[in-house]
């Protein structure tokens, strides 16, 4: 996804209710981590720094700790603030991210919301989580970030899996060139 259909994508929630504030911190968090959805879904309220501004991502038996930005961390505190208490029907369940039963949301219902997000936003093709995660490696690439820190964040365990995305950026490398350079 280009930049500006991320930006549109990430404007569709409305926030007036507790669906809307789910829904655009969970958006707000897989655009700025690039954590798998089942990650996002598998967070925890104690997962979440906002004084530090990181997220603590646990696949199996490894940790770590990835960044969130500012419009991450203000989406994911409104949602904590005035959204998840909405939602929330036991209040010792400790999952981050709930449905409307009060439960762990899944990966498939997340699925949903971002392809309605994506025809509402007038995105074409077909958008799903695995695709912002994709552009947020992509996105981190193209404005300087280094291989082995896009490694560490998406929590690649090998880095010729990663690689993949400097392929990706090439292309756009050369269709610069070709667009920009006179004698190309």
């Amino acid at each position: 996804m280009t930049l500006e259909q991320v930006e549109k994508l990430l404007e569709q929630p409305k926030t007036s209710d507790a669906k809307g504030l789910r829904d655009k911190a969970m958006l707000e968090v897989l655009y700025a981590t690039g954590i798998r959805v089942s990650e996002l879904v598998s967070l925890h309220v104690d997962d979440v720094n906002l004084p530090f501004e990181y997220i603590r991502c646990t696949t199996g038996s490894k940790s770590r700790m990835i960044p969130i930005g500012t419009k991450a961390k203000e989406a994911l505190w409104e949602y904590l603030k005035k959204g998840r208490v909405q939602l929330i029907h036991n209040p010792e369940e400790t999952v981050l991210f709930l449905n409307y039963g009060g439960k762990k949301m899944t990966r498939q219902g997340f699925w949903k919301i971002v392809k309605n997000y994506a025809e509402e936003a007038g995105i074409p093709g077909e958008i799903t989580p695995h695709i912002l995660r994709h552009s947020f490696a992509v996105h981190l690439l193209e404005n300087g970030a280094d291989l082995r820190s896009v490694q560490e964040m998406l929590g690649h365990s090998d880095i010729s899996t990663t690689q993949i995305y400097t392929k990706l950026n090439n292309t756009k490398i050369k269709s610069v060139y070709a667009k920009a350079h006179p004698r190309a």
